[in-house]
């Protein structure tokens, strides 16, 4: 059996389906989900749909992600959000105007059934963004930061990489899983489009909401499939971008 990680996927149902198909992913897999299946592209209800029918079907984990929070506070509270709207909600908004209510509602109820992070039983660790509390996730005062976060994956990208890990200037956070996986800081800001690895942490993120592609990715031999860059398969949107 493999475990795949995939990225933020933004309302790209064309990429998740490359992805998928180019994985050759079968039910007999693992899939680990990273968050932000919404804002974006055009296709956010489409991609809930696939997911709850993959539930369905596969062995699969769903990690909750800012974005999907953001598009939750909506459902529940009807409020608009002007700063959200800007960061890909108004292509979400306009998407489910097309859906009926009874459909609202199951994705209403998958959105609150996220899981903030997943460890599995090898201290690999699976969360949208990261954590603040030195002594790990079960710690953490501020559960939110599970997908909000930014400083873990800023630390790993500024660590020196000479420094050993039993030195006592290395950040302890970094020392308390064997691996952790991330997206939500999209690596083209590194200007990568494959998934990038510091100290312990990789992120797959490979940038799907902007112009970027999707990744998915075996997390034991770290091989990895990408969808075409999501403005081609969407070339009469704007995505993010």
């Amino acid at each position: 059996m493999r475990t795949l990680v995939i990225g933020d996927i933004h309302g790209g149902l064309r990429a998740l389906h490359q992805v998928l198909e180019r994985a050759k992913v079968t039910p007999s897999d693992q899939l680990i989900f990273l968050g932000d299946y919404v804002d974006g592209w055009s296709q956010s209800p489409q991609v809930i749909d696939l997911l709850i029918q993959m539930k369905k079907t596969h062995n699969i984990i769903c990690i909750k992600g800012n974005h999907d929070e953001l598009f939750l506070d909506y459902l529940d509270s009807g409020k608009d959000n002007p700063l959200w709207y800007k960061h890909g909600g108004e292509a979400t908004v306009l998407a489910y105007e097309k859906v009926d209510d009874a459909t609202i509602q199951q994705h209403i109820e998958f959105l609150h059934s996220l899981e903030n992070y997943y460890l599995d039983e090898h201290n690999r660790l699976f969360i949208h963004a990261g954590f603040t509390n030195l002594n790990g996730i079960h710690y953490e005062y501020f559960p939110r930061l599970f997908y909000w976060d930014r400083t873990l994956w800023e630390t790993a990208v500024a660590l020196d990489k000479t420094l050993p890990k039993n030195h006592l200037l290395y950040p302890k956070r970094l020392t308390l899983y064997d691996e952790i996986f991330i997206g939500h800081t999209p690596v083209t800001r590194l200007e990568q489009t494959t998934p990038v690895q510091m100290a312990n942490v990789w992120n797959i993120d490979t940038g799907a909401a902007f112009k970027g592609p999707l990744t998915i990715m075996d997390i034991n031999t770290k091989e990895f499939w990408q969808s075409e860059p999501l403005h081609q398969l969407y070339f009469d949107e704007k995505g993010r971008n």
